[in-house]
């Protein structure tokens, strides 16, 4: 897990727009950080790091062919000039970064106390370069340009291997970028695969254009990484690179996509939406005059907007309301003046099916069609959101399997089993349980053994639920022994309910 804070980091990339200028770059760090002073981010000031002495081959430092090699040198600056801008980013409030494109040069973002190491795509199957970097402790950033799933399978295994702490960057290395190119669905691939990574985008649009970053930002990108530079009278940007005033825009748009996409959780309906939906509601009114006591049958309302204050909306009628007042005909049904019934408690379990099969879907959780579905509710299905457990039996030979679920909020009672021993395996979310007393707590991923005869009680340690894996010996449906004695008196039919076919309400 990272220790790091990789969200919401802004990167520049100065590469060779320095123009070879010591001055010309300190005046791009300090208009770069005066914008991202004014937007109130945090900014990363990104170098590019060659020791060109060795970088390129002898017979290329004299008319190479390689459109690239030229532009290294006769851009180049040294050490010191680094360790000025270096300066110079840090009293801007922006962090340093710096990628390497050899060895040496991981020695040197070392000796200047860079702060991020940023892996270019082209140098993300360099291993002998990834090799230095994973020994510089500093946390990295990768770039993902051109790779396959399985190189970058390769270069995520390495890096977690050898505990660097880092994020990935979907980027596409064609400068500028096309729309047809930009392949931001790639950001939602990588982050499914990679579930405990931060995930970003390195941009190479047309500067100009905003709606990449929009959408960047809306797929989840959580870094996002741009090229700058200054145009002067004798210098001029590539297509790729964005002048402070479009880093301004660019930064406005991404904030804009945030505030845009909003919660990560569903969020309760604000007052204003609520009245909204109101207004558009039907209330439940009489046919006819109704006497205090009567119990209201569905012929003596119909269903009409407007939705009055405080009156029974068409969507809470129910048979068995009864009157605690008279009401005239086309009167208006109000909660005060009415008793509503409980609803049924099959609708409890109703409820709880489809929580449940929404929690395997949230946790890409597939059961297929030969299994069997078990509430139990210890203390009667009235308190079975707060007591009991959802129990999918897949497997039950010498050998068992089971799905166990609770949805937030639900708790196990303490119990022990004589013939039974089980491994649970946390799945989605985060259980918690007692052990003989000693608390654990686990997360996905994370196993713990019940031997037999061992008191345990288990409950949903997060506000999404937990959804757990129980191996175990073979299930024998009178091997369960609870604490609580009242739970032993009850018979086995009247804590437990059955579904079959599963979405179909037949309990």
């Amino acid at each position: 897990m990272n220790t790091y804070n990789f969200n919401d980091l802004f990167v520049f990339d100065l590469a060779n727009n320095h123009q070879g200028s010591i001055d010309h770059a300190r005046r791009i760090v300090k208009e770069i950080g005066e914008v991202v002073a004014a937007n109130q981010v945090r900014g990363v000031f990104k170098f590019q790091f060659r020791q060109l002495e060795t970088f390129v081959h002898p017979a290329h430092k004299e008319n190479s062919k390689n459109k690239h090699i030229p532009r290294f040198l006769a851009t180049r600056l040294v050490k010191n000039d680094f360790s000025q801008l270096a300066e110079d980013v840090r009293k801007a409030g922006l962090i340093t970064m710096s990628t390497p494109f050899d060895e040496g040069s991981v020695h040197d973002v070392v000796e200047l106390g860079i702060e991020i190491v940023k892996v270019a795509s082209c140098s993300a199957t360099d291993w002998p370069l990834l090799e230095t970097i994973a020994e510089c402790n500093k946390p990295v950033i990768f770039s993902t340009g051109g790779l396959t799933f399985q190189q970058i399978d390769d270069l995520v295994s390495f890096f977690d291997h050898r505990r660097v702490e880092f994020a990935i960057m979907h980027c596409v290395s064609i400068y500028p970028t096309p729309d047809e190119h930009l392949e931001l669905n790639q950001i939602d691939q990588i982050k499914r695969r990679y579930r405990d990574k931060v995930v970003g985008y390195s941009t190479h649009e047309v500067p100009a254009d905003t709606t990449p970053v929009i959408a960047a930002v809306a797929k989840g990108a959580l870094i996002l990484e741009r090229h700058v530079g200054i145009e002067t009278e004798k210098t001029k940007l590539n297509a790729y690179s964005s002048t402070p005033s479009q880093i301004d825009a660019w930064i406005k748009a991404a904030i804009k996509a945030k505030t845009m996409c909003g919660h990560d959780k569903r969020p309760e309906a604000l007052l204003e939406e609520r009245e909204s939906l109101d207004s558009l509601k039907r209330g439940v009114y009489v046919r006819k005059n109704l006497k205090k006591g009567v119990e209201i049958e569905s012929d003596d309302v119909y269903f009409a907007m407007p939705l009055m204050p405080g009156q029974v909306t068409s969507g809470e009628w129910r048979k068995g309301i009864s009157l605690n007042a008279d009401v005239e005909k086309d009167g208006a049904l109000i909660r005060s003046a009415v008793s509503l019934p409980d609803h049924p408690t099959r609708k409890i379990l109703y409820t709880a099916v489809h929580t449940i099969k929404a929690m395997l879907n949230e946790a890409r959780i597939a059961v297929g069609t030969d299994f069997s579905v078990e509430f139990s509710h210890h203390y009667g299905i009235e308190k079975f959101t707060e007591i009991g457990a959802i129990l999918i039996d897949c497997v039950n030979r010498e050998y068992c399997k089971k799905l166990v679920i609770q949805i937030p909020g639900q708790r196990h009672p303490n119990h022990f089993h004589k013939r039974k021993e089980e491994t649970f395996q946390v799945l989605y979310g985060v259980l918690e349980l007692d052990l003989e007393g000693k608390h654990r707590k686990l997360y996905p991923g994370d196993t713990i053994l019940v031997p037999q005869g061992v008191w345990h009680s288990f409950w949903s340690g997060s506000d999404a639920g937990v959804i757990f894996e129980e191996i175990s010996t073979t299930h024998f449906n009178n091997d369960s022994f609870y604490e609580d004695k009242n739970i032993n008196k009850i018979d086995r039919s009247e804590r437990k309910t059955k579904v079959s076919q599963w979405g179909r309400y037949q309990l």
